[in-house]
């Protein structure tokens, strides 16, 4: 199999417009919380949101070309042109047929939805923006990367829910394995902090009800009771490891592994006994050839919710046995909440920051224990320890699991 290397990232986060910004907020432990500002929530239950503050897509594309996107795409362009200027990938030099793009959103444009639907019931059928659909499926986030960047190969759009963003850098990974691709852009992209997205997570009774911003999404505390709804993208150059150091490419981290199950139980439960999870991670560690015991970390999908975080941590005993209290376990999503389809992505992101640091970010928020919920979750700060290793996991409603090994390039 080829090797496939990362050369390049970008992200747009509750926590800053920039890789670097996103990380020193990881690792200082902020937050992103606060009252939702998008639209009036004072009917709700929900009020808290991790939202994304200060972007202007116009300073990222043109104009006319950002009007013609939503949010989740005007995301996505923007991290992906990050993620391209630090690859130093000259497109007029590459075979564009073998730069592809593989970009998910889970629910793409709830925007459009809310606006064209309430158009169509004030003013009547006529008066529907033409645009209406491709500013609202899903697909587009890859579909914009590609045209604004010239990226002419294979062009994905992986909806698995929570796991999209980890799919498609998964299936991105396998495209250049496979030798259909030298070079891939993948990630996540999602904005749909509305009426309806709030609403419908809220009528799942998964989001939190805590109007303290501290103390609102706090996985695998015993007082969860949901997650935070956020926003945003992620996106990371892959690369095939001799056409990156043919070019003098800066190779920040290797793909290792990828594992990807089903649970084949329930539309938004996770297996209880976590075998589905556990099956996903055994698969990325058996592709890269890693024993178990050299894993000493994993950036759990941790979502804040009751079942999630008991039943991902019962995956880790399940895979890890007793090895599982010496490892560290922790969650983006404390900081930045949810992201849906970008979570996975924006969180690969993190473990490749933490691989080049040796620095793995605290859980925030976490105060009371949980004797179910007992490993190793990174509390009170963060902490400095090598990481030669980082499994980054993802669980989706549908039993959509995906987890991802990522490594030190040249760390044996």
């Amino acid at each position: 199999m080829r090797r496939v290397v990362i050369t390049g990232m970008g992200a747009i986060t509750p926590l800053g417009l920039n890789v670097e910004e996103y990380w020193q907020g990881l690792k200082e432990g902020h937050t992103a919380f606060g009252e939702i500002t998008k639209f009036d929530s004072s009917a709700y239950k929900v009020h808290l949101a991790a939202e994304v503050k200060g972007f202007q897509g116009k300073e990222y594309m043109d104009f006319k070309a950002a009007k013609r996107m939503e949010l989740f795409c005007q995301y996505a362009v923007a991290a992906a042109k990050e993620a391209l200027e630090q690859s130093g990938l000259d497109m007029e030099q590459e075979d564009a047929y073998r730069v592809g793009c593989s970009i998910g959103s889970g629910i793409g444009s709830l925007q459009t939805v809310e606006r064209e639907h309430q158009k169509l019931l004030e003013k009547g059928p006529n008066r529907v923006n033409p645009l209406m659909v491709p500013m609202m499926i899903s697909n587009m986030a890859a579909g914009n990367v590609s045209i604004q960047f010239g990226l002419k190969g294979k062009s994905l759009n992986v909806v698995t829910a929570c796991a999209s963003g980890t799919h498609c850098i998964g299936e991105a990974y396998r495209s250049i394995q496979a030798g259909d691709a030298e070079v891939m852009v993948a990630g996540g992209a999602e904005s749909c902090i509305t009426p309806v997205g709030v609403a419908g997570f809220s009528a799942l009774t998964a989001l939190s009800v805590s109007a303290d911003p501290k103390r609102c999404s706090i996985p695998f505390d015993r007082e969860r009771d949901g997650f935070v709804m956020g926003e945003g993208a992620g996106v990371l150059v892959l690369e095939e490891l001799e056409h990156a150091k043919k070019r003098g490419a800066t190779i920040l981290a290797e793909v290792l592994g990828y594992g990807a199950t089903s649970d084949a139980y329930h539309i938004t439960s996770p297996r209880e006994d976590g075998e589905g999870a556990a099956k996903c991670m055994e698969y990325a560690l058996k592709e890269a050839g890693i024993p178990l015991e050299k894993i000493s970390y994993i950036n759990a999908h941790g979502t804040g919710t009751h079942h999630n975080d008991l039943f991902e941590t019962r995956a880790i005993k399940k895979l890890f046995g007793e090895h599982a209290y010496e490892m560290k376990v922790n969650s983006t999503k404390s900081m930045i909440g949810h992201l849906l389809g970008a979570a996975g992505a924006v969180e690969a992101i993190a473990c490749v920051k933490e691989i080049q640091e040796n620095y793995i970010h605290e859980t925030a928020g976490w105060q009371v224990p949980d004797e179910d919920c007992d490993l190793d979750y990174v509390t009170g700060q963060g902490v400095e320890t090598e990481v030669n290793y980082a499994l980054s996991n993802s669980l989706g409603f549908g039993g959509h699991n995906a987890s991802l090994l990522l490594g030190e390039y040249g760390k044996d």
